[in-house]
């Protein structure tokens, strides 16, 4: 039946060919006479490879192979250079070879979800042009850095996973409006996050997280969901022991780290010959109170704010407890009284 379809779209010369439902556990090779052809669907078969007579299809811009019983990922894909939107879910892929991105440089939109891949290569910054990605539903532990460079990406889904953590670098994906990460085993999200000023839908429900970013409230959220988190386990309090005992590292990077914020200062030239040091100095924090530099050692705080005028959110959230990092009891005794410390437990 498959081979009668494909000799009418050749004779047809069809731009599209619907082969959705038909049990395929092969792809006629007649389909690379279609020289023409913008669509190819291909859900819901048998198919685990693909001829390569596909490779010949450089018109093609909308490929479904969603519903197969793919392993990995076709090496046949990297000659589709028209391709745009990819659908690859509900196969059982494992490994995404890392030269399959070579020749797709104009995909726009990429369906990988409900598979079991355990992580992505790092060419997927290659997809340049990519706007949605979708990888839920699989193993991922760790997300690359280099999909932060995905600078024309505006929605990413990561949703049932077992990621702990997103990378810093998420603060380079300036394009993203839609960012949904929920079901994994997130413990808090990168302060990076707060430089993502088009984002307006955040799903982080169904994770570990007690607080939010510092900045959180200057994200242009319409929708934020994040049920079912423990957020703020540990509970505030509004005064703490005053005790102030530094490490001499610690120390020894304030020191530093004054001078540095100095733009005439001498040991700011200094600094740019030793690389290692600078690597380290990078890591600092920055004191909501004074705006002192430190690297290490604070007293992590909390600040309730209040965002259910603002957006749309989970329907028992009104405060969102953001963190708030201070460098000193000095501070703390002199914050604002939306601040509160956190006890230790």
């Amino acid at each position: 039946m498959a081979d009668v379809l494909v000799l009418r779209a050749i004779r047809g010369n069809a731009r599209t060919l619907n082969l959705n439902g038909k049990r395929l556990q092969r792809v006629p090779r007649a389909v690379g006479s279609l020289s023409q052809l913008t669509s190819l669907l291909l859900k819901n078969n048998l198919l685990y490879q693909l001829p390569q007579e596909v490779a010949a299809l450089s018109n093609l811009t909308l490929l479904n192979l969603g519903n197969n019983n793919f392993e990995t990922v076709p090496q046949e894909l990297k000659y589709l250079y028209s391709l745009e939107t990819l659908h690859l879910f509900g196969n059982k892929i494992t490994e995404i070879p890392a030269d399959v991105f070579d020749g797709l440089s104009n995909l726009i939109s990429l369906n990988l979800n409900n598979n079991q891949l355990q992580h992505v290569p790092r060419e997927i910054h290659k997809l340049q042009r990519l706007e949605k990605l979708s990888i839920n539903n699989n193993c991922l532990r760790v997300v690359p850095k280099e999909m932060c460079a995905l600078q024309s990406l505006c929605e990413l889904h990561l949703a049932n996973n077992q990621l702990e953590t997103l990378p810093e670098h998420i603060g380079y994906l300036t394009n993203l409006r839609e960012l949904r990460v929920y079901r994994n085993q997130l413990t808090g999200l990168p302060e990076n996050v707060c430089k993502l000023r088009k984002l307006n839908i955040l799903d982080v429900a169904g994770n570990q997280i007690q607080s939010f970013p510092s900045h959180m409230d200057e994200v242009p959220l319409q929708e934020l969901y994040c049920e079912e988190n423990p957020l703020l386990k540990r509970q505030p309090v509004s005064a703490l022991q005053d005790e102030e005992i530094l490490s001499l590292k610690e120390i020894t990077a304030r020191f530093i780290l004054s001078h540095v914020q100095n733009r005439d200062s001498l040991l700011r030239e200094q600094i740019q010959y030793y690389p290692e040091a600078r690597t380290i100095l990078s890591s600092r924090n920055s004191c909501a109170q004074c705006g002192t530099w430190f690297l290490d050692m604070w007293l992590e705080c909390v600040k309730f704010v209040d965002v259910k005028k603002k957006m749309k959110t989970s329907s028992n959230l009104h405060l969102l407890p953001m963190k708030i990092l201070l460098c000193s009891y000095r501070c703390f005794n002199q914050r604002q009284s939306d601040i509160f410390g956190v006890a230790v437990q």
